[in-house]
């Protein structure tokens, strides 16, 4: 005989309107859904997104006679929550930020259970609900500082065991061989995995708030340090092995293996400290009183008033599309400013890594004292997910750079257009012939124009993208980046600090040029 009780007459209704509500929300935001789901098909960091909602209703079944009695009550309050998520998901569609619109997404499936079944419900399936935001493809931004730590990590490791190193940025050479700090070391994959199923398990083990906290900070540091240690056992074994081993193939699976032990020997050590599990609550008695049997406001009426407020982006969103430019872009150069001429090509042929432009250009300006100057623009309009102004693969180089590497990044200090102004910068050298060769060296700055101001901060470009859309000023920005050649008779620094003046007095005397150059972009039809 089962000891599935049936489902109690109270919960069909609201358990029906919450269905509804839900269906209807994946529905209205399919194409958020459809793009978190090909993520989690196409990366292997997210991959472990297809079982969290499995695990969630799986965590809910658990608790399914703790929940039965209960009384659902439908919260008016939680419909704020879901205008605040709507209005999130919103300004993200605006700007094309995929981190925004689908943990926006997850907020308002979320929010559907207070709103329809009320808070003591929600708050009863906390946790299950909370683990629902482990299905949100958010973590790339973690990327450079990971990657950063474990070049430095791996180095360090390097010169203490013995073996003479030579860095540039995330590139380095030992005597066997050059190496080079790439995404899919940065360790960020382990952490991940790491802490969704650290959470998970202290969820599951522990009753204690105090042990949960504690287990879940060791599962964030485990996985970093191991994946310092597997990243220096790597290159030790290809130096080792003058790289016959761990150089190719085996280098990804001689990682996994290290982490799975790892993970494993972090699981059972935790499982020492595991408290006792709760008895198992009996099936409901026949008969049994029910909590708060008077309803102030339906679940229906509750989950029809929450669908009004979850549609709204939509009907706004369209009436926004209306003012949009998608006419073809006519790009404008700016006009050289004397002392400075246009010269007859630019002094370089690096490209940056910036995706899907509406047009680009490219042009090279020579000082009074022959300084040159690259200065390329890269100009959005009708932007969307694939083609938009502010990206995280929106870079000086790519990751596989065609000829060019990065070897640092800082930011540096100018003016322009009689405003102060911090850019993104880099030193780029060209790849000719290896890591060590006297290659043509590059000093680039970057910063985004946008709603008609300049600014070098992805915050403040996305905010103001999407200001431009909600005054029906459409969605055109452009990326601008320009370089100076470094000096080779000079020391590094002070190559540097001379190719930062020259770029200063650059913009100090085309800041206004450059800045109406775009404005005639943007305003021809």
């Amino acid at each position: 005989m089962s000891d599935t009780p049936r489902l109690p007459a109270h919960w069909r209704t609201p358990l029906a309107a919450l269905a509804l509500l839900l269906l209807a929300i994946l529905g209205l935001y399919a194409h958020t859904a459809s793009g978190m789901v090909a993520i989690w098909w196409r990366s292997d960091t997210y991959a472990h997104g297809f079982v969290v909602p499995v695990i969630s209703l799986w965590l809910i079944w658990r608790m399914r006679f703790d929940l039965a009695p209960l009384q659902p009550r439908p919260s008016p309050l939680a419909w704020l929550l879901l205008l605040g998520a709507a209005g999130l998901w919103l300004a993200g569609d605006l700007v094309a930020v995929n981190a925004a619109t689908q943990l926006a997404l997850v907020m308002l499936l979320v929010l559907t259970v207070p709103a329809v079944l009320g808070w003591r419900l929600a708050w009863a399936m906390a946790f299950p609900l909370g683990f629902l935001f482990f299905a949100v493809p958010i973590g790339d931004f973690m990327l450079p500082q990971l990657m950063e730590w474990t070049a430095s990590f791996t180095i360090l490791a390097l010169r203490l065991s013995g073996v003479p190193v030579y860095r540039e940025g995330l590139q380095f050479i030992i005597p066997s061989g050059s190496w080079s700090v790439v995404e899919a070391c940065s360790g960020i994959r382990y952490m991940i995995a790491s802490v969704t199923v650290g959470c998970l398990f202290a969820y599951l083990s522990y009753k204690s708030l105090t042990k949960r906290v504690i287990f879940v900070g060791v599962a964030i540091l485990v996985p970093l340090v191991a994946n310092w240690l597997r990243a220096y056992m790597i290159v030790m074994l290809g130096h080792l092995s003058g790289n016959e081993l761990a150089t190719g193939v085996d280098h990804l699976i001689y990682g996994w293996l290290f982490f799975g032990l790892v993970i494993l020997a972090m699981l059972f050590v935790g499982a020492r400290w595991a408290d006792a599990p709760e008895p198992s609550t009996a099936p409901l008695a026949q008969g049994r009183t029910v909590l708060a049997n008077q309803r102030k406001l339906s679940p229906g009426i509750a989950a029809l008033a929450a669908l009004l407020i979850v549609a709204s982006p939509h009907l706004l969103e369209r009436l926004l599309a209306l003012g949009s430019n998608s006419s073809p872009v006519v790009l404008s150069v700016p006009a050289a400013n004397a002392p400075w001429q246009t010269a007859a090509q630019p002094p370089s042929n690096w490209t940056p890594a910036f995706q899907f432009p509406a047009a680009t250009s490219h042009t090279g300006y020579v000082g009074p004292q022959g300084q040159a100057v690259g200065v390329h623009l890269t100009y959005y309009r009708a932007q969307n997910y694939e083609r938009k102004l502010v990206s995280s693969e929106n870079l000086f180089v790519a990751s596989k750079g065609d000829g060019w590497a990065q070897v640092s990044e800082g930011s540096a200090e100018t003016r322009l257009a009689d405003q102060p102004l911090t850019v993104s910068a880099a030193t780029l050298r060209q790849q000719a012939g290896g890591l060590v060769a006297n290659g043509l060296r590059l000093q680039a700055w970057r910063f985004y124009w946008v709603n008609g101001r300049f600014t070098a901060s992805d915050v403040q470009a996305k905010l103001q993208g999407a200001l431009s859309r909600l005054t029906g000023q459409g969605d055109d920005g452009a990326i601008v980046a320009i370089y100076a050649p470094l000096d080779a008779s000079l020391s590094e620094a002070e190559a540097r600090s001379a190719a930062n003046q020259t770029l200063t007095d650059f913009l100090r005397v085309h800041g206004t040029s450059l800045e109406e150059a775009l404005k005639r972009t943007r305003l021809v039809p």
